[in-house]
């Protein structure tokens, strides 16, 4: 008797143990799924953003398709990994129809060169930046897990580098041009140094790099010009103080 309840105690630790760990193993698949559910949604929501933030930037159609395939992909993974997500399958079906539509304008609208202003304000200037340098991470990873083809991503982050390099360029042009007005020479001249250093060492060669390496050039020349004739004018007024110094009548004690 004692050896039928002790066996049916075992029985029942074990029991308890298959499902304790059961369900332990059931939770840990349903963390994971929500972690990479999460990593999803965060793809959508991060496409979403550089969407809005396109709006600062030249129209490129096909950025903006390559991103709605983003957001569709990651939205159906997220359906593969919980189906019961609530609202996904509309989801899918909506971000299906947007990658429709921009595919088709894409198809009717040409990619023009970068045309570009640069804003007055900073903190817009450095968003924008930000928000190339983001882009090019995002095509990349893309093309790395084969949803974009080498091709496709090779000609826009070209379009996307040149833009890098004409807004840094352009701005520390626009800096050393306020500088020269201001008659600081020095300023001015480290500010165009910066940028012929930067087209000289680009990897990115096109009509652009060459005239504006020439343009940049030519004011550094100009510039340098301008402080050697206010440094010999300068160096004739000190000349000149000593001078008038040396004859000036002198004072009796």
């Amino acid at each position: 008797m004692i050896a039928i309840i002790v066996g049916l105690i075992i029985t029942l630790i074990v029991i308890v143990v298959v499902v304790t760990s059961i369900q332990q193993h059931k939770e840990k698949l349903e963390a994971e799924k929500r972690i990479k559910v999460s990593k999803q949604k965060a793809i959508i929501d991060d496409s979403e953003e550089l969407i809005l933030n396109l709006a600062n930037l030249p129209n490129n159609p096909n950025i903006i398709k390559i991103l709605n395939r983003r957001s569709l992909n990651a939205a159906k993974t997220m359906q593969e990994i919980m189906p019961v997500v609530k609202g996904i399958k509309k989801r899918v079906q909506e971000l299906t129809s947007r990658l429709k539509a921009s595919e088709d304008l894409a198809d009717i609208q040409n990619v023009t060169e970068y045309s570009f202003t640069l804003p007055d304000n900073d903190q817009q200037l450095v968003a924008i930046l930000r928000c190339i340098k983001k882009l090019r991470v995002v095509l990349k990873s893309e093309q790395t897990k084969g949803a974009l083809d080498a091709q496709t991503f090779t000609a826009e982050d070209q379009r996307l580098a040149t833009m890098q390099l004409k807004i840094n360029i352009e701005s520390l042009v626009k800096r050393g041009t306020i500088a020269f007005n201001k008659e600081m020479l020095g300023s001015a001249r480290k500010y165009f140094e910066k940028a012929l250093q930067s087209l000289a060492s680009t990897t990115i060669k096109n009509d652009y790099v060459t005239t504006r390496q020439a343009d940049v050039a030519k004011h550094i020349e100009g510039i340098t010009d301008a402080l050697k004739h206010t440094n010999a004018k300068d160096a004739a007024k000190k000349v000149k103080n000593e001078v008038d110094l040396l004859f000036q009548p002198k004072k009796k004690w």
